[in-house]
């Protein structure tokens, strides 16, 4: 049951890593924006950012119970 729940989680934590911004990473370090390099996240962006942030860790955390059960 761990196991499914770690693979939905995981599919989650991807889809949301692909939803981000593209010019919040390395990309706006090596000259994909002109502007400042921090940003206020607002609206939308930022629950995908705190939401992102929370999937990792419920899959960190069913990991760990994973390999402690087994």
């Amino acid at each position: 049951m761990l196991t499914v729940a770690q693979i939905v989680v995981s599919i989650i934590l991807i889809i949301l890593v692909l939803l981000q911004e593209r010019s919040s990473g390395l990309s706006g370090v090596f000259g994909g924006t002109g502007g400042t390099p921090y940003q206020s996240r607002r609206g939308l962006e930022k629950f995908i950012y705190w939401a992102t942030i929370g999937a990792a860790s419920i899959f960190a955390a069913l990991a760990i119970i994973n390999l402690i059960i087994k």
